[in-house]
């Protein structure tokens, strides 16, 4: 089996900010933190990340118990900015999904720093969370290589139930380098697109193994597919 694993915000969808949205009116209106430091960036990280490093800037202590507290407030807030705010389908996602799932032996999966309910609540909201069977999210781990090594270890049981065996290959599709870095770290052939905040010029500094314009590029992702599912079949 080869497994194809999306990040989501600025890959799948954009949503017009709401994460960020729910995220401000959780410290404000729960831990009494009028406004978010600017200095922590968003983008490519775990949720778990994001709200310690906010904890920390905001002088509030970055326990598990008050990071429990926040992924109440933040989860119980996400669908209400969902519906506020004006985000999108990105070009080309339900086309490749589709053309994906055609291809036998191979599996869609998520490796996102959202955590899994609020990776839900975006997903359900764009009609796409049934398109994926397995995923690594950011309730737990701080590192994306971390979210990686779950998906990667997710993939592996997802095929194994499913009687395919071990696994032929990987790719992670993803708008960051942190997206590029943490599919490295697991073998993953990386495919960058410069359709969140970062620009092709950075992308290419994390050496990804293909970079595209956005998904109705498809061609290379599907050769790359087919390429390795063949010479996998061809030495079974």
């Amino acid at each position: 089996m080869y497994a194809v694993l999306f990040d989501i915000d600025g890959t799948l969808i954009l949503t017009g900010g709401s994460g960020q949205v729910a995220f401000s009116r959780t410290f404000a209106e729960d831990f009494g933190l009028a406004e978010i430091s600017r200095d922590v960036p968003f983008a490519g990280r775990s949720d778990r990340a994001i709200a310690l490093d906010l904890m920390q800037h905001g002088g509030i202590e970055p326990s598990d118990a008050n990071w429990r507290k926040f992924q109440t407030g933040y989860l119980s807030r996400l669908p209400s900015t969902l519906e506020e705010l004006n985000g999108r389908v990105l070009p080309g996602v339900f086309e490749l999904l589709d053309r994906l799932t055609d291809i036998p032996d191979v599996a869609l999966g998520l490796l996102t720093g959202n955590m899994q309910r609020g990776a839900q609540e975006k997903l359900t909201y764009y009609n796409l969370w049934d398109r994926f069977a397995f995923g690594g999210y950011g309730d737990t781990a701080t590192d994306r290589a971390h979210i990686a090594a779950q998906a990667a270890a997710q993939a592996t049981q997802h095929s194994q139930e499913n009687g395919k065996g071990q696994l032929c290959g990987t790719m992670v599709l993803g708008d960051t380098i942190h997206d590029v870095r943490c599919g490295k770290s697991i073998g993953a052939l990386t495919v960058a697109i410069p359709t969140g905040n970062a620009d092709a010029a950075e992308l290419r500094t994390s050496e990804p193994d293909l970079l595209i314009d956005d998904l109705t590029q498809t061609d290379p992702l599907l050769q790359a597919i087919t390429a390795a599912l063949n010479e996998f079949r061809a030495t079974a």
